[in-house]
């Protein structure tokens, strides 16, 4: 006897046939998962796996809190990475902004204490970043910096202050730091479930995490970020600068 195929993909091809159908039109809400279940006879969880393969394929796309709606098609964004470090964190996109919460006396993790060179546990100052587009959040980024070379001067919480918004580069010369190098380290990999929530994305859709440090001109790491990109928004450029030959 062949092997049953599982609810919720069965779900899925019909809801894959009402969407590519024109059941809903680009940008519309769909009904509630509780209204779908109900009228597909199963769980709400079935309805949610049915849903999520379809996210997974760009034809909806989930907000957290709202609801699920027929994604409409979204240009991916030029997101450029060059040699002016001043660009983090200003806004990636016109018409974005950054919101953040940072949080001081954070015990830095072995991945994050080896990254600075640090002893881990030590003390660092982490902000989370989240920038929206559009009321939407697009891209998220953590950082880290050794409290050490901030404590008890003005610069130390990244959104308070003479210094607020202002670049970690701006920030460490207010302090006589000079901030030299950026070593960039990018890689594809899934969300967290967290990252997918903030995003409204699935844990099945891609990003990529771009691992940034920045180094004084003594090769002292002084912050290191990790930046969170998905994939079906931005498309990641670097524009790497050249030496005329004599």
């Amino acid at each position: 006897m062949p092997k049953q195929e599982p609810p919720y993909l069965r779900i899925a091809d019909h809801l894959r046939r009402r969407v590519l159908g024109g059941e809903w039109e680009l940008g519309e809400r769909l009904p509630s998962r509780a209204r779908m279940a109900e009228s597909y006879g199963v769980g709400t969880n079935v309805v949610q796996r049915a849903q999520e393969v379809l996210i997974a394929e760009g034809l909806l796309e989930g907000r957290t809190g709202s609801g699920t709606y027929l994604r409409p098609p979204v240009p991916r964004l030029p997101l450029v990475r060059t040699r002016a470090a001043e660009e983090f964190p200003a806004a990636p996109a016109p018409g974005g902004e950054w919101e953040s919460e940072t949080a001081v006396l954070v015990p830095a993790t072995e991945q994050v204490a080896q990254r600075l060179r640090i002893e881990p546990g030590e003390a660092v100052v982490h902000t989370r970043y989240e920038f929206l587009l559009e009321r939407r959040i697009v891209q998220l980024a953590d950082s880290w910096e050794p409290l050490a070379l901030t404590d008890g001067t003005p610069v130390t919480m990244p959104g308070y202050g003479p210094m607020h918004g202002r670049t970690v580069v701006a920030r460490m010369a207010a302090l006589g730091i000079r901030v030299v190098r950026a070593l960039e380290r990018p890689r594809p990999a899934r969300p967290t479930a967290e990252q997918a929530t903030l995003l409204g994305i699935t844990s099945n859709d891609l990003v990529t995490v771009v691992e940034r440090t920045y180094l004084d001109d003594s090769g002292r790491p002084v912050e290191t970020a990790d930046l969170v990109i998905p994939d079906y928004r931005w498309e990641i450029r670097y524009e790497l600068p050249l030496e005329a030959a004599e």
